[in-house]
């Protein structure tokens, strides 16, 4: 029979509760649909077990509330509302999400159950892995700390029951559900389909006697900050991080040691995580991974006692591991097997890929391959960065580079792959061919530059023989059904399919679309630089963009990707004032698509992720020497520097906080137009 969920406030006393969970336990025993002897229907004896599960961990869930913080962290608004937290020892320690305190808060005050005033509360640790912190309340020793329920005892499908306590200090507001699924977010958390959202992020997930199975907060299976997984509140997608586990840390988060995720040092490439095999890609320079030996092409068969056979059994094996950890891991290279012990960190050293100072040849699409098979091979140069490692080895434009690091190489994409292995200053030879005569060096490479040069002429792309059929080209308007939504494009006119162009994605402020503005500046340049412009169109113009929009930013970019022959390499998210702002958040949560950033006076309003070696990001920041914004700008620019990003930035004398005028416009699609840069 089917049993109906209800949400119920309530406090009821102990001594009952045992009795109700025996009833209905006796009741599923049997399998009787009908009534138990006292005359109460099975829905009665189930709402009744909920009461008692509530009032059994009562006593051991707080109230919170923050005073003062920040508004907005990113592009989250920041709420002041009170949340809720779970006693964890009788001295004053209690645990929440770290959710709740990601504004920063001047205060923090716990109200207990059945006490009339709040009381001050101190931060004395973050667990960065699971999202949760722990709070100290001084001068208490007569806490009741929440009972945990054994992990091996959590089963999928039983009942779960999340807790708050932000409505009503008295009594806790409560959602029915499930246990979904265990062992989700990479081995970390519990799933469940009960209501969980800000106002009980932070309180507990309890079975029906009243045991905690785990603390509620907002979790994601990429995102890795404290808001990650917002957005899915009340969807019937929670998660619950197993109090076992938390009290497993207890001692080392009361010593005030913030924990984070532990890292290896390693990356994988092709398969996707589910269906790929565990063959590693990069180890990270100065790693665990590579102070332990291991090597690119070494497959991972296991680690601590758990058999890897795919991506992702990598990922759960470390998932719950905090930095300090040792971990046993066995690797196959070859016919040999290999151990090893690594100790896992918190932080990597910052990825930076060397620079060969050269942008390719952009060859027909049809004729790369035949290039091949008449014997020409490689990659051509079209043009040699001034005073770069290519420049200093001799190259000359029209050369072709045909091996790097003693390997062949094919195309572009592979000769980037190659250099981006090889770190500033460390050496390589290369070979090249001029006309007959083929040559190697000895090249020793550079930083990535943060300069764009002054004299770059476009690639020189024909117009097609016959005009592509069923393409719209010039400024025209396209509707995304399954959004509702619209964005305007502009596609040069003597667009060729057989050749690729670069694609910028023009995000607008709040208030003004910018088309005519954007069109009247940017067709020549596009038409000159074989690019293709596009402009989703906010929901609300006037409110400007939420977080939400940037799923639709992302599918009207993969719109044009299906239609129009575009180089994966040259994808650039261009915004202006808070669509700038917009633009990083974009490009930052879908690193697979966007390869540079061009924002317009706009600063960084969110930490940036790592630079990644798979996903590589430059960054082009434009600004008046007279926008009240400039000096935010330049800390921004700094901060991504100091992670190893390409950063320009250009300060333009005698402008205040406006869109760039035409001469620095010509800069940013010169640095734009030379994404490809190798």
């Amino acid at each position: 029979m089917s049993r109906p969920r209800r949400v119920v406030v309530l406090d009821i006393c102990r001594t009952t509760a045992l009795v109700a969970v025996l009833l209905v336990a006796c009741l599923f025993a049997v399998c009787r649909p009908a009534s138990a002897q006292d005359g109460a229907s099975v829905e009665d004896l189930e709402e009744r077990a909920f009461k008692q599960a509530a009032a059994l961990v009562g006593p051991s869930v707080v109230r919170i509330q923050t005073v003062g913080g920040l508004d907005r962290v990113g592009q989250l608004l920041t709420g002041t509302g009170p949340t809720t937290g779970v006693i964890v020892s009788s001295d004053g320690y209690i645990i929440s999400s770290s959710f709740n305190f990601i504004a920063m808060p001047a205060t923090i005050l716990v109200q207990f159950p059945n006490e009339e005033q709040p009381v001050p509360a101190k931060v004395v640790a973050t667990d960065h892995s699971k999202m949760l912190t722990l709070l100290k309340v001084d001068g208490r020793e007569d806490l009741v700390p929440a009972t945990a329920a054994p992990k091996d005892t959590i089963r999928v499908g039983q009942w779960a029951i999340a807790l708050g306590r932000a409505f009503d200090v008295a009594v806790p507001s409560i959602s029915v559900g499930i246990v979904s699924a265990t062992d989700r977010i990479w081995g970390k958390a519990i799933q469940t389909d009960a209501k969980v959202s800000p106002v009980n992020y932070g309180g507990p997930l309890v079975d029906v006697e009243g045991r905690v199975l785990g603390i509620l907060v907002p979790l994601s299976p990429q995102g890795t900050e404290a808001a990650a997984g917002v957005e899915w509140y009340d969807s019937g997608i929670g998660f619950a991080i197993p109090l076992a586990d938390i009290y497993a840390a207890l001692d080392r988060l009361k010593q005030g040691e913030d924990l984070h995720p532990g890292l290896m040092g390693i990356s994988f490439k092709g398969g996707g995580l589910l269906g790929g095999d565990p063959v590693i890609d990069r180890v990270r320079a100065d790693s665990p991974a590579e102070r332990a030996g291991l090597k690119a092409q070494d497959v991972i068969a296991r680690i601590d006692d758990r058999d890897i056979r795919r991506q992702a059994e990598v990922k759960h094996a470390l998932g719950g591991k905090y930095a300090g950890e040792i971990v046993g891991v066995t690797v196959r290279r070859g016919d040999e097997t290999i151990d090893a012990n690594i100790t896992l960190v918190d932080k990597l050293v910052a990825y930076e890929s060397g620079f060969l100072g050269i942008l390719p040849v952009r060859e027909p699409i049809e004729e790369a391959h035949g290039l091949q098979a008449v014997g020409l091979g490689g990659v051509g140069v079209r043009y040699i960065y001034p005073d770069s490692p290519a420049a200093k080895a001799g190259l000359l434009e029209r050369d072709r580079i045909v091996k790097f690091a003693d390997k062949p190489v094919t195309g572009a994409a592979e000769l980037a792959d190659l250099v981006s292995r090889t770190r500033p200053g460390e050496k390589s030879p290369l070979t090249f061919r001029r006309g007959e005569d083929e040559r190697t060096v000895e090249v020793e490479l550079a930083a990535v530059p943060n300069l764009v040069p002054a004299e770059m002429l476009s690639a020189t792309i024909p117009p097609p023989e016959k005009a592509p059929e069923a393409l719209k080209t010039g400024h025209h308007t396209v509707e995304l059904a399954d959004h509702m939504r619209s964005y305007w494009a502009c596609v040069p006119d003597q667009y060729n399919p057989a050749y690729r162009y670069g694609l910028m994605v023009f995000l607008h402020p709040k208030n003004d679309t910018m088309e005519a503005d954007m069109l009247d500046v940017w067709k020549t340049v596009c038409e000159q630089r074989g690019m293709i412009l596009i402009a989703p169109r906010a929901a609300d113009i006037v409110a400007g963009w939420t977080p939400n929009d940037a799923e639709f930013v992302k599918d009207a970019t993969d719109d044009v990707l299906k239609k129009y022959s575009v180089d994966p390499e040259r994808i650039v998210v261009h915004g202006y004032a808070d669509g700038g702002e917009f633009a990083f958040g974009v490009a930052f949560k879908h690193r697979e698509t966007y390869r540079g950033v061009l924002a317009a006076s706009a600063p960084v309003r969110e930490r940036p992720e790592e630079n990644h070696p798979e996903f590589r990001l430059q960054f082009y920041l434009a600004t008046g020497d007279k926008d009240p914004q400039r000096q935010t700008i330049q800390t921004s620019a700094n901060g991504l520097r100091s992670l190893k990003y390409p950063v320009v930035l250009s300060v333009i004398p005698d402008w205040d906080h406006k869109y760039p005028p035409l001469d620095a416009i010509a800069e940013m699609a010169r640095w734009a137009d030379s994404l490809d840069r190798i």
